[in-house]
Parts: structure tokens; sequence; C-alpha cells
């Protein structure tokens, strides 16, 4: 049973419907033999009974008399007429069970006993055909005008009816087995051939790699059947994730140019600043070339410049380098964060509480490039919301053995669309900004988390939180 399970659903159910043909088969042939054991039964009973009559007539006055010659005389011509052929053996005893006579008296003598021979024998009322007989016995009361006068036992040739049996048995066999056999092969083609479809369907899918592709309509099977519907409602599955996968095709390339157009706006924004310090110190140096204090200042504030613009052009090649194989995260980073934020704070004129209480050791173990990136855009993005002399901070410890980052500002809170890019995962839609779904992902490769916090008094409140002993090989404990 366990075996038959596992078979393909397409072969299951033909097979079950032939087995189902069998068991009518099998169960017809058994009503069709019992029938005919029925009309056996009765056709015996009927022979003997007008067999026992016949001779209850005839020997009535002879077993009368007692007289043994002349009941063994009727015997005699009675086993010899054509129509008492069937008689084997006929035995007559008086009323008191002693033998009269006899059709053969060497194996019943007379004077005998004839209860041993009726014992054997069958009531003429209750007879029954044993199947593979040859003969039956049967055992009545000698009747003649009203009374009992003796008793007859006697058997029956039943060969005949033997024979018959044996060929009804061997025809209905041979007949049912073939019937049977035609409609159990007729039932599992048809039943294989209603259950076609289903079996198509289920090897195109197993043989969907991929995006799984509609059914041509010329495969799909005719009609409102159910095996019609499955096909359409597979069909209109396939076609609604081809239409998804087209739309998400379409919203990655949006983003991407987003992503391209946040990444160009930022980087033209961050070179932008400090180009307007950069001109007035070589136009100062130019002014005042013949003053070296006021060349060596605007020479200075030219370096610091220049390696500003070296840090925007590093930072902004850590963005687009998703991985972990660069350098760990140190204080001089966090002190380049400071530097590159420094310019928005300055534009906006706003107030930056910053407090790093963390030692080298803390941050060692952590890719510099990507947490640089994380906190670089929080920070812009903070800056942007705390709007003109707002502030903005960055506090850098320890929380048992967790490293956290919070960022925060006191600006009128995140908006639920900047929000749901933080933290979810849904798609970006056309139009929004990417960094801070970056951020989420940057986050998740470090192996941190996310929280955002709104205080009772305003603002935003991002923390950062990342593990002292992050996965990599280069960590260490906090």
């Amino acid at each position: 049973m366990g075996r038959f399970l596992y078979l393909p659903l397409s072969l299951r159910v033909p097979l079950l419907a032939a087995v189902l043909m069998i068991l009518v088969g099998v169960i017809a042939s058994h009503q069709v033999l019992s029938t005919l054991d029925r009309v056996q039964d009765n056709r015996l009973r009927e022979l003997a009974r007008l067999h026992i009559e016949g001779l209850s007539l005839a020997l009535g006055p002879s077993v009368l008399r007692k007289d043994i010659w002349e009941v063994y005389d009727t015997l005699d011509r009675a086993s010899s007429t054509g129509s008492s052929r069937r008689m084997l053996l006929t035995v007559v005893a008086d009323e008191t069970g002693k033998v009269l006579a006899a059709t053969d008296p060497r194996r019943v003598p007379i004077d005998t006993s004839i209860d041993a021979l009726a014992e054997e024998a069958q009531r003429l009322d209750a007879i029954t055909f044993a199947r593979n007989s040859s003969h039956v016995r049967v055992r009545a009361p000698l009747v003649y005008q009203g009374r009992d006068v003796g008793k007859i036992v006697t058997d029956l040739d039943v060969r005949d009816m033997s024979a018959e049996r044996r060929r009804a048995e061997l025809l209905l066999i041979i007949g049912n087995t073939l019937l049977t056999a035609a409609m159990a092969l007729v039932g599992y083609l048809a039943v294989r051939r209603m259950l076609r479809p289903v079996t198509q369907l289920a090897r195109r899918m197993d043989a969907t790699i991929g995006q799984p592709s509609p059914i041509p309509a010329v495969q799909v099977p005719r009609g409102d059947s159910e095996v019609a519907r499955l096909f359409q409602t597979y069909n209109a599955m396939a076609e609604a994730i081809e239409a998804r996968s087209e739309a998400e095709r379409q919203l990655a390339e949006r983003e991407r140019f987003v992503s391209l157009g946040q990444l160009s706006s930022s980087l033209a924004h961050e070179i932008n600043n400090p180009l307007g310090g950069l001109i007035n110190a070589t136009d100062t140096i130019r002014r005042f070339a013949d003053r070296p204090d006021v060349v060596r200042q605007s020479a200075e504030l030219l370096e610091r410049g220049l390696k500003h613009l070296r840090d925007v052009t590093h930072a902004t090649l850590e963005q687009n380098r998703i991985d972990q194989d660069g350098p760990d995260m140190s204080l001089d980073d966090l002190a380049d964060l400071r530097l590159l934020i420094g310019p928005e704070i300055t534009r906006h004129e706003q107030r930056l509480d910053w407090r790093i209480e963390l030692d080298p050791k803390n941050l060692s173990g952590h890719d510099a490039g990507m947490l640089r990136q994380v906190l670089l855009n929080l920070l812009l993005n903070a800056s942007n919301a705390a709007k003109h002399g707002g502030k903005v901070g960055l506090h850098a410890y320890l929380a048992g053995d967790a490293l956290r980052f919070e960022i925060f500002d006191n600006g009128s809170g995140m908006p639920a669309p900047a929000l749901r890019r933080l933290q979810g995962s849904e798609p970006i839609l056309p139009g929004e900004g990417v960094g801070l779904r970056m951020v989420r992902e940057l986050v998740g490769m470090l192996a941190g988390t996310i929280t955002h916090l709104a205080p009772p008094d305003g603002g935003t409140r991002i923390i950062i939180s990342l593990p002292c002993n992050p996965p990599t090989p280069a960590s260490q404990s906090c």
C-alpha cells in the first residue's frame, strides 16, 4: 500500500478503476454461480420427487403384501427403462426398516436394516447439489394411498449435472475474465486519457526553471471543466508572475538611475563646498604674495581643502564598494567624518554635538568604508532635517557588549516614507532616495541593528548597534 501511494496520480487512478472493474466481475461471477446452484438444486429435487413418487406408486401394493419377488421384479423393470437410467441403486424396506429388495442384492442383502444407508442420505425436501459429485443419495417414505407403508433409499446419477456445472463455470470464468479484462483496460485507458492534461500540467511545472511561462491556448482543454479552469488558473498565475517580474525590473532600473543621480548630486555638493574656500585662498596668495604670513595661512587652508576633496573622493569610492575587505575603522576615520560634515554644519549655521567615547581597540574589526558610509549618510540627513540654526550630533560609546552610534537632530522628525526606507524591505517608489535603504543593507552586512526613536521634545534619534566581536577574521574583543 505504501508503494502504491508513491505512484503518480495518472497511474494510481486508472489502476484503481481497473481494480474496481475486476472486483465487479468477481462479484457478478459469484452471483451467477449462486443462481446456477439454486437452479440445479431445484431441478434435482424435482427429478428425485418424480422418481420417488413413481416408485411408490409401482411398489405400494407389493410392499403391503411384503411380496419380495414382486418388489424386486418392479425394481428390475424400473432400472431398465429409459426414464430411470439415472437410478444407480434403490433399496426398499418395510415400515420397520427391514430391507425387502434392492437393485443390488449383494451390496444390500434382504432382511438387513436400511438405517445405515438412510443416515447417509438426504431428505427429499432438502436435497442440495454437491460440486464434483457423481451421485446423490436420497431417502423418502414409501407412501401408498395416503399412508406410509415402507422406506426408499435411492442413489441418483448426477454426472451430467456435474459436467454441466463444470462447463458453465469454465465458460463463465473465461467469459468474465475476458470481459473484465476488456472493461479494466478500457477503464484504465479512459481514466488515463482524462488525466492526461493534469499529467502534462505537472510535467510543465516540474520542468519550469525560474519564471513559469503560460501554456499555449491550443494546449488548454476545451470546455469549462475543472481541468480547463486549472490550466486557466496556472496561466493567470504565470502572467501575474511575469507582470510582477517586469515591474520589479523597471523599478530596479528606475532605482539605479535614482541612485546614480543621488550619487552625482552628493558628490557635486561635497566638492562644491570647499571649492569656494580654495578659490579664495588662491586669490589671497596672488594679492598678498609679498606677505609670507598671509601666504602661509592661505597655503595651509588650501592644503586642508585639498585633503577634504581627497577624503570626499575616498568616501565616494568606499560608498560604491560594498565589500568588507577594506581597513578597520579607526578614530581618524571618525575625525574625517567630522571634517566631511563640517561644511554642511557651517553652511546651515548649526551646532554640532560630537562625542566619541571609544578607544581605538573598540573600533577594530569593523569595516571602515561601510561604517563611514552609514554614519556620513545619517549625519547628512540629520543636518538636512535640523534646518538652519539647528542641532546635529553624534555620540559613540560602548553599551555592554555592543558598540553604539547615536545620530540625532532637533528637526521635525523623520517622515514615514524615509522611515520605511530605513527599516522596511518594500520596493522603493520612483522619486524616493536610496541612501537610507543602503544604510539598512550596510548595517545588516555589519551584523548590526537600527533603532529609531522620536523623543518627546521633538527631533529624531537613530541608534546603530554593532557587535563588539564582528564576524570577521580581524575581530577583537571590545
